[in-house]
């Protein structure tokens, strides 16, 4: 057997579709849409979601809680974890934190006062809880805020 002579195994090649090219296609004047009706029009179809008129499962589904549309997610670090995984004097931000695995990529990043930390962090993230803040600069680090425009 030679390189010239290698070829698909039968049947696993398909040639596309091709509709709506005339007669010749094979697929021409309908176009594989049948004859008359709502799907054979052009924008035909339902919407997402739609079950003929019958009350659609999204609506027979009961409804709970509130879902605040302004809430603020962050990507949330504990002082504890920080002061386990970084030296001490080293900068922490959200470059970092992603590449430790602490915090998510597309999430800002809030640092909460769970756990205790001794080592002295130079800390720049998008939010600090009131005990994050006071457990930080008692270890003589210090926190910086970014993402957010200062007051002047």
């Amino acid at each position: 057997m030679k390189l010239e002579d290698l070829k698909p195994a039968k049947g696993s090649k398909k040639r596309r579709k091709i509709v709506g090219r005339g007669q010749g296609s094979g697929h021409g004047l309908s176009a594989t849409r049948g004859m008359k009706g709502q799907n054979s029009r052009s924008g035909g179809g339902v919407r997402p979601g739609f079950e003929g008129g019958q009350m659609p499962l999204s609506r027979r589904i009961p409804k709970r809680g509130f879902n605040n549309f302004s809430r603020k997610e962050y990507s949330i670090v504990n002082v504890g974890i920080l002061s386990e995984r970084f030296a001490t004097g080293s900068e922490v931000t959200p470059g970092t934190l992603i590449e430790k695995r602490l915090a998510k990529v597309t999430l800002p990043v809030k640092v909460l006062g769970d756990g205790n930390i001794d080592k002295a962090l130079h800390i720049k993230v998008d939010a600090f809880s009131k005990t994050a803040r006071e457990k930080i600069t008692k270890a003589g680090g210090t926190i910086e805020l970014i993402g957010q425009r200062k007051p002047e």
